[in-house]
């Protein structure tokens, strides 16, 4: 159907996304199907406010497809949360943030939104190797440096007689009311307490609120990120030669226990990149974190495959 310039420009608008609705490529590139939709120079709108509405409406059609390689269903709850706050950065030319992140949906939620050009996403924790990040999405335009949504705060008091555990402080903290999603990582510092990172407007809130871990009383103050005491983790390396990729094979000898012992443990103490395995064919990967309850944390790091058809894993052990 002809459209000629004495069309209004809703019935334009309208017929220029079905358009590009109907055509199988809507998978494809953005930039292509921007660039191959022909826009009336008649058209009243800026050719910019189109781009942003098909950038708003290609994320929202890609949501599901997209999600369908996201294996954890409540780490795929919560990222397809995460692509409509893109979705509504990406339209609204505005930036938004997340709460604390675990790292499963981290790591999901930014392999996703690289894949959309007119969306920008800074993830930061307060400090490098920070597990529990915020995510800062908007368009590249608006979102041009680093926002200042972490904050840190340093819990002291006398610990040397009475040392509290992670959850003792995570506990502490959540007794006053705040939300977990609030706080990022706990850096525990033996007798002199931890130092807690948590979203900037709760700061004045818990330095009030918190007067006791366990039974120690504390005192809560805010420091700069640059104060943070945090010292990279201590790994030892070494090589396994595997007949396969399997979980139980590798974790079996990362961790140096018997598989059949490893077997035992699936579906509810192993877990790969945070997310739980509950299957012992389940395939690592370089990159990839392994953690087994009460043993501790391995990473994956470089596989070759040897003459013989088997495969060379380097280990990395957290110590």
């Amino acid at each position: 159907m002809a459209v000629t310039s004495l069309a209004p420009p809703w019935v334009i608008l309208r017929l220029a996304f079905r358009s590009v609705a109907a055509s199988s490529c809507l998978h494809t590139n953005q930039k292509t199907l921007i660039t191959n939709l022909s826009i009336p120079t008649s058209f009243p709108l800026r050719q910019s406010a189109l781009r942003r509405c098909y950038s708003a409406e290609a994320i929202k059609g890609d949501v599901d497809f997209l999600l369908k390689g996201v294996g954890d269903q409540a780490v795929a709850k919560e990222v397809k949360q995460i692509l409509e706050m893109a979705r509504r950065a990406s339209s609204k030319r505005e930036v938004l943030h997340t709460d604390f992140l675990t790292p499963p949906i981290v790591k999901e939620s930014v392999s996703l939104l690289e894949k959309f050009a007119d969306v920008k996403i800074v993830a930061q924790g307060g400090y490098p190797e920070a597990e529990r990040c915020r995510i800062s999405i908007g368009h590249p335009d608006v979102l041009t440096s680093d926002p200042d949504i972490v904050a840190a705060l340093s819990i002291t008091g006398n610990f040397g007689f009475q040392p509290c555990s992670h959850g003792d402080f995570l506990g502490a903290i959540l007794g006053t009311g705040i939300s977990r999603e609030k706080l990022g990582d706990i850096l525990i510092q033996e007798e002199k307490g931890a130092q807690v990172l948590i979203v900037p407007e709760l700061v004045d809130f818990v330095v009030t609120a918190l007067d006791k871990v366990g039974n120690v009383g504390v005192t809560c103050s805010k420091i700069p990120l640059l104060a943070l005491e945090y010292e990279p983790p201590r790994t030892n390396s070494f090589k396994t030669v595997e007949a396969s990729l399997r979980i139980d094979a590798v974790a079996s000898a990362g961790f140096k226990i018997s598989r059949s012992k490893l077997v035992d443990l699936i579906s509810k103490d192993v877990r790969v990149n945070w997310a739980t395995v509950t299957k012992n064919g389940t395939i690592v990967k370089t990159g990839d974190v392994v953690s087994v309850s009460g043993k501790g944390r391995l990473k994956i790091g470089e596989i070759n495959e040897t003459k013989k058809g088997k495969f060379a894993v380097e280990i990395i052990r957290y110590l």
